[in-house]
């Protein structure tokens, strides 16, 4: 497979002048994406991750049920593994049920299947800085072994301020519908992430050094300025990881 086809995507990011920013539309959480049994235990990074992912599925015009999906999350659940780490240092010691259950990383994952009613394969990772880039080689591997098309999200929540002080922020999430190889109405080509040398754009670095998983504004930004084949820096350290786009149509 010589690259993948980007057919629709989407981003999130609850902050308004933050969205404001963005070289891209962006829109606030839609909490309509999430069926109400489970809305009130949601946490807002899966309100993020539902609202991204159904943007992007509807973009592309594909159904969320007929595609298998990747998850990926710096941080995860960090609020909800928080507050569970608070109450277990406390006398009594005791935690919700429900609050340990939504602590996993593969909560969003598992709550999407369950909402789209899709049985397709569901996967959640997390790599720390390298998040994206390992997100994009493992749709780009799924892709290259077995085909069609699939759903990759990638999203962080705030983090609390005393576990990381002036990183956690801002809040952001995006959603990228891809298929291997050449697909008519493709919106990019993306290439096969691999370790490179090429540079981050300065405006965006100390916005990444503070929230990791907006390592994906380059990405998206290049989605609609089109200017022919290039190569985007998918992480703000050198050496690090970098993928080829281009084929627009």
């Amino acid at each position: 497979m010589e690259f993948m086809s980007l057919l629709g995507f989407a981003a999130c990011a609850p902050d308004a002048e933050f969205r404001a920013s963005l070289p891209f539309p962006a829109f606030d959480i839609n909490r309509e994406t999430i069926p109400p049994l489970l809305r009130r235990r949601s946490s807002q990074a899966m309100q993020m991750a539902f609202s991204a992912a159904t943007a992007a599925c509807e973009q592309a015009q594909r159904s969320p049920s007929a595609l298998p999906a990747i998850f990926a999350s710096v941080a995860g659940e960090i609020k909800t593994t928080d507050q569970i780490c608070t109450e277990l240092v406390k006398a009594d010691g005791v935690i919700s049920p429900a609050g340990f259950h939504n602590s996993v990383q593969n909560t969003a994952a598992g709550y999407w299947s369950i909402a789209q009613q899709c049985t397709q394969p569901a996967s959640a990772l997390a790599a720390g800085s390298d998040t994206l880039a390992m997100a994009l080689l493992e749709a780009w591997c799924q892709l290259a072994c077995q085909g069609g098309e699939l759903l990759l999200v990638c999203y962080d929540e705030t983090w609390p301020e005393y576990l990381d002080p002036g990183r956690g922020n801002p809040a952001f999430a995006c959603a990228l519908v891809l298929a291997a190889g050449a697909v008519d109405g493709r919106l990019m080509q993306i290439g096969r992430p691999q370790a490179g040398e090429a540079i981050f754009p300065a405006a965006w670095t100390n916005s990444v050094n503070s929230m990791p998983i907006l390592a994906a504004i380059p990405l998206l930004e290049a989605v609609l300025a089109g200017k022919g084949a290039q190569t985007i820096a998918l992480t703000p350290h050198t050496p690090g990881w970098q993928v080829d786009v281009g084929g627009w149509e």
